[in-house]
């Protein structure tokens, strides 16, 4: 499997990242264990966590995803084979939560001791901390850099002009300079990241690797009606994608999956991966047979005609 730089970091992944967040939430440790091994013998190498994974489930902590990831590393010994992504400054409870130097030196401990790992290769700013300076923030990713504990820093959820403060004090200052951005972009969510935000890692050689790159499963064809939103713990996120224009994405998927013969999914992520400034879309699966949907679409190379015919369909107004 082919790799590309991560931004300006030598950091080498593949076109595909598998998202962790599904990890101690809709799936359990054996079948995460299961899932990671089909990843990375399909020739994939990189995977997204966070702290804050899968707080939001009844009786977990957060945590959870990075502590299974943690048990896998050691079980299989692995750890060099891999690009480990994981992230900070979401609220974890008892407000541990921000970009602070502070709190980003208690957390990447916490983190380290899940992943049952010396190094974290991305560490990622999760949601921007408007109460915390930039150069804060970037000043403890430096220590870390430092001190062999991070590899490269990445941010998500970041607004352009956030996003050009830090990129200013990596100028000025010397300071770590974010490699990658993470924010939300599929077919359907476009108005968010395209624009200012693109423009921004196009022209800085940023990386990008999307979430929620099938738009909560809408994209992979599952939900086409109200009825259809109780069929998995994630539909109830997906109705608001039950519009004309979603249901128009979906047709013009139906269109290009049947020429390719593939399926609407591979044609969602194949899609993102021909945006020029995509780096890798993130994706989850919960079996090894949704699994199989995701790393085949790394194969899939659509001509300009589904190129454009995708990109029609899923059309926005600037106000969007």
């Amino acid at each position: 499997m082919s790799r590309v730089g991560l931004g300006r970091s030598g950091l080498q992944v593949s076109r595909l990242c598998f998202g962790g967040n599904v990890f101690g939430w809709t799936v359990d440790e054996a079948t995460s264990h299961r899932l990671l091994d089909g990843f990375v013998d399909a020739g994939f190498n990189f995977i997204d966590t966070a702290d804050v994974y899968s707080k939001w489930h009844d009786g977990n902590q957060g945590g959870e995803s990075e502590t299974i990831i943690g048990t896998w590393l050691k079980a299989r010994g692995n750890r060099d084979k891999v690009v480990i992504a994981t992230k900070v400054g979401s609220d974890m409870g008892g407000g541990e939560k921000g970009l602070s130097k502070a709190y980003i030196a208690r957390a990447v401990e916490r983190s380290l001791r899940r992943l049952q790992s010396d190094y974290i290769d991305l560490y990622q700013s999760h949601w921007d901390d408007p109460a915390v300076p930039v150069e804060e923030t970037l000043e403890a990713y430096q220590a870390l850099i430092k001190a062999g504990k991070v590899r490269v820093v990445g941010c998500s959820n970041f607004s352009p002009e956030r996003l050009g403060a830090a990129l200013a004090a990596h100028a000025t200052r010397g300071l770590p300079r974010y490699e990658c951005l993470q924010p939300e972009y599929n077919l359907y969510e476009r108005a968010g990241f395209e624009g200012a935000l693109a423009d921004l890692c196009r022209s800085n050689e940023i990386g990008v690797i999307t979430y929620f790159s099938l738009a909560g499963g809408f994209l992979t064809g599952k939900y086409r009606s109200a009825e259809d939103l109780g069929k998995s713990a994630r539909g109830s996120d997906v109705g608001k994608y039950l519009d004309a224009r979603g249901l128009r994405i979906l047709a013009a998927l139906d269109a290009v999956a049947t020429r390719y013969q593939a399926t609407p999914a591979r044609v969602a992520l194949a899609w993102l991966m021909a945006q020029p400034v995509v780096t890798a879309p993130i994706a989850s699966a919960t079996s090894l047979g949704q699994l199989a949907e995701l790393t085949a679409a790394a194969e899939l190379r659509l001509d300009p005609e589904a190129l454009a015919a995708l990109s029609t369909a899923s059309a926005y107004s600037p106000a969007a």
